[in-house]
């Protein structure tokens, strides 16, 4: 806790301070007063728009509603119409910067922590393990946007309930898997134990920060690919930012019998390994830290990249946005190197970029050329989240227009 900084306001004609929790890196606000249930949400909301932070010392329930008021008055379309943005790259950029001034606003409402995590205010929940989840283990008290943690408490049930995924239906339960996995360690023998009394054969449980496979268009793709041909089961794949690791449970689930999953980001590795030891993969899926590729060769090399050439402006945002395509890139430029002879590299990449303007189709194949990578084949399919019907969504026209691909490369043999 002594990494993080130091929140100060004035309560009862005292000088109070306490450690800031923010995990989108939200600096701690400088003008902070204290706010209770006589608070009305004209004035919660003026004083955000301000830069003034409320620190909650009413019911929680109350506190929730107020930011559910405030959020409303956020929401409200100017009275004078604004001129339509002049190109989807234009509306991209106002659509991001309203979304980061809307989020500075909203947690501009705070409420405080005790050492173990526990939220002294009325009727709060006991969000302790939600907490414990995302931020570990504290030691003193804290201060957080209520917005953050309402963030939390989701996470946690998407973590506990997991997300349905139709692809891993028959996956072998963990309990099965223990029988015929006699070289596990104890650890790990002890993790699968704990999992086993709610395990779901069909889903993947995503933690706090790492990108959930909600959309699943991608992962019916990576489903539903022919395999290479050089596949037998000696074969070796990789599953490049393997995240929760729902690629490699799929490409488990296909057959194949050894899979390296690597990423950099430690939630993800934690989040991946533990769906391992839901799903009872420990047999075929070996999870690794590295960034991009292991060493050595594989017969297929499988990658999902961000899909949004654009700094994110929070850590939390890295799921989404790959600044100036570094993921991108380095998969490209590394496939050829790692891939067996006569293997391929998958590539699951959505064209919204094309759509706003921040990548064309011409710098994408430029990519590939210049890899010494050939396209082998190509898959489509039409994304069906809600905002692909949402006419109000500022980026409406490209949603409706964007299309989900699987790029099958091999490399050219020199």
């Amino acid at each position: 806790m002594s990494n993080y900084p130091v929140i100060s306001w004035q309560e009862a004609d005292a000088e109070h301070s306490a450690r800031w929790r923010s995990e989108s890196g939200a600096p701690p606000p400088k003008r902070v007063v204290i706010a209770d249930d006589r608070m009305t949400a004209d004035a919660a909301y003026r004083l955000a728009c301000e830069g003034t932070a409320l620190l909650w010392r009413g019911d929680f329930q109350n506190a929730r509603q107020l930011l559910q008021a405030m959020a409303r008055r956020a929401d409200e379309k100017p009275r004078k119409a604004k001129a339509a943005p002049a190109t989807p790259l234009d509306a991209f950029n106002l659509h991001r910067q309203a979304k980061s001034q809307r989020a500075r606003t909203l947690g501009m409402l705070l409420v405080p922590f005790n050492a173990d995590h526990s939220i002294p205010l009325r009727r709060a929940p006991d969000a302790r393990e939600a907490c414990i989840e995302a931020y570990g283990t504290a030691a003193e008290p804290c201060i957080a946007s209520l917005r953050e943690l309402l963030g939390l408490i989701s996470a946690h049930e998407w973590r506990k309930n997991g997300v349905q995924i139709p692809a891993l239906a028959g996956m072998p339960g963990t309990l099965a898997t223990l029988s015929i996995t006699p070289t596990l360690s104890q650890g790990e023998r002890e993790q699968t134990n704990r999992c086993a009394d709610s395990i779901s054969y069909a889903r993947i449980h995503p933690h706090y920060g790492v990108f959930a496979p909600t959309r699943s268009e991608y992962v019916s793709l990576v489903a539903d690919a022919p395999l290479p041909e050089l596949i037998n089961t000696l074969s070796v794949a990789f599953d490049i930012g393997t995240g929760t690791g729902v690629l490699a449970a799929v490409l488990a689930r296909r057959g194949i019998k050894r899979i390296i999953a690597t990423d950099q980001d430690t939630r993800a590795l934690a989040c991946a390994r533990e769906n391992r030891a839901r799903l009872g993969l420990y047999a075929q899926v070996e999870i690794m830290e590295a960034d991009l590729f292991p060493e050595g060769r594989a017969a297929l090399i499988v990658c999902n990249p961000p899909w949004v050439p654009a700094r994110p402006s929070s850590p939390l945002e890295y799921a989404v946005y790959d600044p100036e395509s570094r993921m991108l890139k380095g998969y490209l430029a590394g496939l050829a190197a790692h891939l067996e002879t006569g293997g391929e590299g998958w590539l699951i990449l959505s064209d919204l970029a094309e759509h706003l303007g921040l990548r064309s189709r011409a710098e994408l194949l430029a990519l590939i050329e210049t890899a010494g990578l050939q396209v082998l084949g190509k898959t489509d399919v039409k994304p069906q989240h809600p905002k692909v019907q949402d006419a109000s969504d500022p980026l409406h026209a490209a949603r409706q227009a964007e299309l989900t691909s699987l790029w099958r490369f091999g490399a050219i043999e020199k």
